[in-house]
């Protein structure tokens, strides 16, 4: 069984030290108003982007996300939000502009969006929602590594879902801390599947990096990569509310 993590209101003020990794939780669900005000914290580019979504529930989704991502850095950096500017990695790694030290990540699914945020120590964090008709052998085959599969093939059927979700967003979270993406092959590392067993992470640079996954919340699987060891591991829920 996945822990699920203690999380906390957010505090008046908060601060990340060096030796620290934050974790944030928000539900996207928001009202007509407060979705209104997220809007207005973003950008020109990010309004554009905003904009292009087809469905409606799309484009609050990405304005609630993007706003609150600028809502927290701006306390990290006590800095008003929308004064923030971001830049990408060779890969497409979002990243503060000017050298900051301060490193960040996110991921969504569903209703559910994860941030995390850490001082010069690069991460990749990934939430998927389980839904039974994807963990099946087809994606399975095509996406995870041989050693995966076989691991996967051995595991009673009850287990199979919640190793799928594991193996996936493992993998994700790995990706994304090394800023590669997609583009990189998943089937270039391993990663263990088995519930209830330690999550291990096989690659040629598995000594650089901490794996451990969670559940959000019932219902959802998440992982967590996280450069170096010997941290501190908080978690708070942003919940209502866009003071910064």
């Amino acid at each position: 069984m996945l822990g699920i993590p203690n999380w906390l209101p957010r505090p008046a003020r908060v601060q990340l030290a060096a030796d620290e990794v934050h974790l944030w939780m928000v539900n996207l669900y928001r009202s007509s108003l407060e979705i209104e005000g997220c809007f207005d914290l973003l950008n020109d580019a990010e309004k554009d982007q905003a904009q292009k979504f087809v469905f409606e529930k799309d484009r609050n989704r990405f304005s609630v996300a993007h706003a609150i991502l600028r809502l927290i850095l701006g306390q990290y950096l006590d800095k008003p939000p929308t004064t923030l500017q971001f830049t990408k990695g060779p890969m497409g790694k979002p990243a503060l502009c000017a050298n900051s030290p301060l490193r960040f990540n996110l991921s969504h699914s569903d209703h559910l969006i994860l941030y995390a945020f850490s001082l010069a120590r690069e991460l990749g964090v990934d939430i998927e929602k389980q839904r039974g008709e994807l963990a099946n052998q087809q994606i399975v085959r095509s996406y995870f590594s041989a050693r995966e599969q076989t691991e996967w093939n051995k595991l009673d059927r009850g287990l199979q879902e919640t190793a799928f979700y594991l193996g996936w967003t493992r993998k994700e979270a790995y990706l994304k801390a090394r800023g590669d993406g997609l583009l990189a092959s998943l089937c270039d590392f391993d990663v263990s599947l088995t519930p209830g067993q330690p999550a291990v992470l096989t690659s040629k640079d598995a000594d650089r990096w901490d794996l451990f996954s969670f559940c959000p919340q019932p219902g959802s699987v998440a992982s967590l990569v996280v450069e170096g060891r010997n941290y501190k591991l908080c978690h708070w829920e942003w919940r209502k509310g866009l003071e910064s």
